[in-house]
């Protein structure tokens, strides 16, 4: 079974940082890209980042370029998404999710999603 813990949101004013967990289990970790999506109440879920565990490759979405950077432990199967400089525009609820293919992670059509961790930014 396939399974996703997301841990280290929380409520943090404009300008600090947070850095997100996401352990996955169940499928092998080494063979999948790993992204982190995210989903404000009432617009569209966006993709923030992504990193393939089997080549490296990296994404960003345009509005968290240089503010944001993901990374990959493949012994604990964890990926983490530091966040900087948070705006109270990245007020969201974040999931993590995966896919065998890198593509299918940045066109947010990825085969297993997580349940998600709150991340509020107060101005």
């Amino acid at each position: 079974e396939v399974q996703f813990v997301e841990s280290g949101g929380g409520l943090v004013q404009a300008g600090g940082s947070l850095r997100l967990s996401c352990a996955a289990s169940g499928f092998t970790f080494d063979d999948y890209a790993i992204g982190w999506f995210r989903q404000a109440p009432g617009k569209e879920r966006e993709g923030v980042s992504c990193i393939s565990n089997s080549d490296g490759r990296l994404y960003y979405g345009d509005s968290v370029k240089g503010r944001f950077s993901i990374s990959s432990d493949n012994a604990k199967n964890t990926v983490d998404l530091q966040m900087n400089s948070l705006k109270p525009e990245d007020t969201a609820l974040y999931y993590c999710a995966a896919d065998l293919t890198f593509h299918n992670i940045v066109v947010m059509t990825p085969q297993y999603w997580g349940q998600g961790t709150q991340v509020t930014v107060s101005s």
